[in-house]
């Protein structure tokens, strides 16, 4: 008995490794992933996404940006909805998030993360893209459009942060160590509040549910601290680099989806009731943003919060896919 205990050890640590890992290894994506490889600031790092076509040639190629409470799989409708129209999707999860790899020191920005993009694009194949950003990923589509404007057709910002400089509204810092210590302390039902909260505005659904299963399934890894790290040093990025102030300077065709009913604002809960209620107004923010960018269209989704394409996904599809379509 001991002997076979001997035996069976090494292969079931590596077994446990697996189900308890930062990289979601048991958290069903819903098309194939790879890996791209790279090495970024000394540091050996692989991107996971997702590339999917229809059997016939592309009309073009859809890159899916997620939100920082997010990664690639939440796209699952609307990519699929876009294969459909015949249209090439790529899905990356960015260092950090999802099934890529965290690492134990990176320095976090969002020209950083817009240059991984472009060269995992690069590196297969792709040379011109319509990017989508959602929340977190509005601000990684933007410096991507900012930086690599001849890779991008078009540009559609759904619900995205970063439309405020929320510092400039006076909301105080917090320190990468505050925001670690914060993150350490999450829990499932934290998880699923905040959601309920910020996202649904108090009603749940059961196709919610993996989007907390999702983020819960980090907190249940020994490796976990590595992935709070990694959470504290993207708010601190997300506070500390916004990109408002360059919204002028954009070049490409720009479709903002804004649903109504958003309040998102990063450090909120710090301000008085009074700044707390000047902060997140979508509606206002959304329309400063269509006078910024030059010749943008707006979309305005009533009753819908910071999720439309997954509270209401047929309201957010028709204007988003006559906009690809017109490009």
């Amino acid at each position: 008995m001991q002997l076979i205990r001997s035996l069976l050890l090494p292969l079931l640590i590596p077994c446990l490794a697996i189900a308890q890992g930062i990289r979601l290894e048991d958290f069903d994506y819903p098309f194939p992933v790879a890996n791209y490889a790279f090495e970024s600031q000394g540091v050996e790092l692989e991107m996971t996404y997702m590339d999917v076509s229809p059997e016939e040639t592309p009309k073009g190629t859809v890159v899916l940006l997620h939100g920082k409470n997010f990664s690639g799989a939440y796209f699952e409708e609307t990519a699929s909805a876009l294969l459909a129209a015949g249209y090439r999707v790529v899905m990356p999860d960015q260092i950090g998030f999802g099934k890529s790899s965290k690492p134990a020191h990176y320095q976090y920005s969002f020209q950083q993360l817009a240059k991984n993009t472009h060269d995992l694009l690069e590196s297969i194949g792709v040379e011109k893209a319509q990017v989508l950003g959602h929340s977190m990923g509005g601000m990684v589509a933007t410096r991507f459009a900012l930086m690599y404007p001849e890779m991008t057709e078009s540009l559609t910002l759904l619900n995205p942060i970063g439309l405020e400089d929320w510092k400039a509204k006076g909301v105080p810092y917090v320190s990468i160590d505050q925001w670690y210590q914060s993150e350490l302390k999450k829990t499932a039902d934290k998880i699923k509040a905040y959601q309920l909260d910020s996202y649904y505005d108090g009603v749940w659904k059961e196709a919610y549910d993996p989007w907390v299963e999702l983020l819960a399934k980090f907190i249940e890894s020994p490796d976990y601290p590595r992935m709070a790290w990694n959470q504290a040093l993207t708010y601190d990025m997300i506070f500390t680099q916004p990109v408002v102030y360059e919204f002028s300077d954009i070049k490409v065709p720009t479709l903002l989806i804004i649903g109504q009913r958003d309040t998102t604002a990063l450090g909120k809960n710090l301000v008085s009731p009074e700044k707390k209620a000047q902060l997140g107004n979508y509606p206002e923010l959304g329309r400063a943003a269509q006078a910024a960018i030059p010749g943008a269209q707006l979309v305005e989704l009533e009753g819908l919060g910071h999720l439309p394409h997954i509270e209401a996904f047929d309201r957010f599809w028709t204007p988003y896919f006559e906009f690809l379509d017109s490009q």
